[in-house]
Order: structure tokens, then sequence, then C-alpha cells
């Protein structure tokens, strides 16, 4: 997918970039971060996703002829032209410059961490802010929602959300942070085919309502696709549909096949469940597992479990491709650093505002990620790159200064990496693909305390500045607070 990106973007971004090149500062270096706050679905923590995008975005940022036009054609509230000619025309032959660092995708990540790090001119940068926000908040979020669903479910999960999903893109790229975060398949067949995802599906209510019995409609799917076969037995009776379904299972054990499954799309789930295999074992079909689906999402699927239904997959749609219960994850894009040019000093800047919570992060920041002997991640340390970190390697909590943790001597390894350099995305095809990021969502999950992976009041995991950052970032607003 390699769409036109450069319009992507909020009218503002525009505007100070025009405002950048009238005061001459289009080419003053600057850092921003983006970052979010709060873990989505008031979880203990979130799944990176979106880097791939990112990356597609950088190599196809151009503002094209047809762009300029447009722009060219909006007009000023006050009267005339909002653009003036000559700075689209510099527009339209922009080139990015600038560097990108990012987390990997399918890293677990925590608030208040940066998970993409931009340098270069700041028109360049703050013309990226509100694609990169796009990529990175959705995909994220739904990254997250689906390694939630399939902690839960403990069974292979297959995301079905398209129909229901937030338009042609969301559906897209909900599909494949879906897999990033753990789902085994998708039903998204131009996912699949565009990001070499897993596709999985069978046949729906019509399919057996096409029919005049429910045992032909069975018999006959089960005849064209004899190595792909669940029945979905609730279209007007889950009992008989499962006692048609018994009937066409038997069949294909005559004929050396197999019935895999029988989904139910209705009712109590966990009874119906419980139900099914009890009568399936009786029957001598023991290898046929069974498959639920109907608005589940983490929760109810903890719920059937906890009640003791053996189910074998689960189908997840609504709630997984449209983060139905937390809509956006909130993530933000500071700026956090300015210089006149490549070789002068950083100069930190920090926005204040009226709300604590708020309050940015100075420098140009990178996160080392700390390690316990016993392989557990033990805390997330934002620092300065370009400045010394203390020898304890203390943390300081930046929205309590009394919480702070000690990390010395403890392994780390440092979390952002690579994605661009002037411009041009470096990052390498294992790092784009979504099976290697659900991979790294597995080792990583594997690492976290079950005390924040769990689903109500999780622990908190430290993630801190480091202490001398944490100290100049409290200078730094006493001395913005002075100025008159």
């Amino acid at each position: 997918m390699n769409p036109d990106f450069a319009l992507l973007t909020d009218l503002y971004q525009l505007t100070m970039a025009q405002g950048y090149w009238k005061t001459g500062l289009s080419e003053d270096q600057a850092c921003f971060h983006m970052y979010f706050r709060d873990n989505p679905f008031s979880g203990g923590y979130s799944i990176a996703c979106g880097m791939a995008q990112l990356a597609e975005l950088v190599d196809g940022f151009r503002f094209s002829g047809e762009d300029c036009e447009y722009l060219a054609g909006l007009k000023a509230p006050g009267g005339g032209a909002l653009f003036e000619p000559e700075f689209l025309e510099w527009l339209g032959d922009l080139r990015l410059s600038v560097d990108i660092d990012a987390v990997h995708e399918g890293t677990v990540v925590f608030p208040n961490e940066p998970l993409v790090r931009v340098t270069g001119p700041i028109m360049q940068c703050q013309l990226l802010e509100t694609a990169l926000l796009n990529c990175v908040n959705f995909e994220t979020l739904i990254a997250t929602k689906a390694a939630r669903v399939c902690l839960a479910a403990e069974s292979p999960v297959a995301e079905f959300g398209l129909r229901r999903a937030q338009g042609y893109a969301g559906g897209i790229w909900a599909s494949r942070a879906a897999v990033v975060g753990g789902c085994a398949s998708t039903s998204n067949v131009l996912a699949g085919k565009l990001f070499g995802l897993p596709v999985s599906g069978t046949h729906a209510h019509s399919w057996v309502m096409a029919f005049e019995s429910e045992l032909e409609a069975f018999r006959a799917y089960a005849r064209a696709f004899p190595n792909n076969c669940i029945l979905l037995i609730d279209t007007y009776d889950v009992r008989q549909g499962l006692e048609n379904a018994i009937t066409v299972g038997l069949e294909m054990k005559q004929r050396g096949e197999r019935l895999i499954g029988v989904r139910i799309d209705s009712g109590d789930l966990s009874w119906l469940a419980k139900m099914c295999r009890e009568r399936l074992d009786g029957a001598g079909l023991s290898d046929c597992g069974v498959v639920l689906s109907n608005d589940l999402d983490e929760y109810t699927i903890s719920s059937i479990r906890n009640e003791g239904a053996q189910v074998m997959s689960w189908g997840v749609g609504t709630k997984l491709a449209t983060a139905y219960d937390q809509p956006t994850l909130g993530g933000v894009y500071k700026l956090s650093a300015t210089r006149a040019g490549k070789d002068a000093p950083w100069v930190d800047r920090i926005k204040i505002a009226e709300n604590s919570s708020k309050l940015t992060f100075p420098g140009v920041l990178g996160i080392r990620r700390y390690y316990h002997e016993d392989g557990f991640i033990a805390g997330d340390m934002v620092y300065d790159v370009n400045a010394p970190i203390n020898g304890e390697e203390r943390i300081v909590d930046p929205m309590d200064q009394l919480r702070q943790k000690v990390l010395s001597g403890k392994r780390f390894e440092e979390l952002l990496h690579p994605l661009a350099r002037n411009g041009k995305s470096v990052l390498e095809p294992c790092y784009r693909d979504a099976l290697a990021a659900a991979e790294r969502v597995r080792q990583g999950l594997e690492n976290v305390h079950e005390t924040q992976k769990r689903m109500l009041n999780p622990h908190s995991y430290p993630v801190g500045l480091e202490c001398g950052l944490a100290h100049r970032r409290l200078d730094l607003v006493a001395s913005r607070r002075d100025i008159k």
C-alpha cells in the first residue's frame, strides 16, 4: 500500500510550515517524540504497532503537483489565498531529510516512554506529525486489544471485524495489527494478500438458509470443503444443528475425512459449548472442536473459560477491530529540543500547561529496558542520549517524584532503533513483517510479570526519567515559570 501521504495531515501543520518558511526557521533542527500517557483498556501494558506503515509513509512522502494545486485554491478567512505561490513551489520540491528512531513493532511498551523519535528540520518534523500519530495510535490500540483477547483465550483467535471496521484503511490495518497482537488469522483476504497474514473462514448462516434443510446444507459444505469443514450450528436451533453436524461428522469419518469443528454464534455460549463438547465426545467425535463467536472480548472469553467450557478457537470481530471499549490510544507528539544547526548544541524545550499530567519531557530521548536475573523486565529508563546517566541508574516516576528505583547492575537493552535516515526508511524486512512482530509480542509478554498482565487492577510497571533528566526537567519548569 503506497498512498499519497503528504496531505494526510491537519491544516495547521501546513500553515505552520508556511510560517517557518517565511520566518527562515524551516531548516532549524528539532526533536519530537511520540508517546502515550495511559495504557488503554485500563490495562498494564501496550503493544507497539504501526511502524511498518510509518516506514511506508516516509518513503511515499511527496507533495505532488495536484496536491499543490489543491492547496493553492484554499482561501484565507480574511480573503485571498491561504498559501503563497512561492511556498507551494518550495513545498513541491521538498524531500524529507529527517532521522526517525522507533521501537520495533510487537514490543511491549508502557506510558510516558517515546515509541518514536523524529529529528531533523523542524518544518519536516511538523509535517509528519498527524500521519505518524494516525498510524501508531490506531495500530498500537488494536494490537494491544488483540494481545489482551489472546491472553484471555489461551487458544487460537481469528479476527473477523472487517465488516464493522472504520472504513477501508481502518479495516486493512486493524487486521494486520490484530495479527501482530497475537491473532492466529484474519478473515480479511486483502490484508492477507498485502501483508502475508494467515486467513481463515468457512460459511455464514446464509449458506444454511439457502438450502431446503440444514442437514442438506451441512452435507453440501462437507463435500465442497472436506479439509476445511467447520459447521455453523445456530441458524435455527443449536441442539438440532449439533445433531445434524454430528450426522455429517460421522459420515465424514467413514470417508476418512474429519469434521474440524462446530461454531456457535448466539445464545449462552458457555452453556452451549459445554453441552456440545459432551455430546460430541459421546458420539465419538472427540477430535471435533467447539468454536465460539458473537461480540466476544477478553472479558467474556475469560468468563466462558472460567466456567469450564472447552473451546478450540474463537472468532472475535467488532470489539477487536474497532477497539470497542476505547476508541483511541491518545498518543501525543511533542517538541522536546531544538538547535540552530546540525553542529549546534541542543536546547531543551518543554510544555508546562495547567495540568501536571501534560508536562512534557525535554531533551533527545532514548529508552533502556532493564531485566531481572530471572528474565522478567525490571523497569524502563527514559534518558537524554546526549547527557551522562547517573551512577546508580536511578529512575524517577515523572508523575510522582517520591517513586524511584535503582537499576544499576541489571542487564539492559535499548528500545529505540533506526527506522529512517536522511528521509529514507531503513527498516529491515524482518521488522516490517507482521508475523515476526507477533513472535516479538509472544516473547515479550513472557517477560512481563503476571500481575502486570491481569485484566483487573494490574500492577503498575516502573517507567521513569533518568534522575539527572528528572531534575533538569524540574529546573526548566521553574525557569519558565519565572518568565514575565
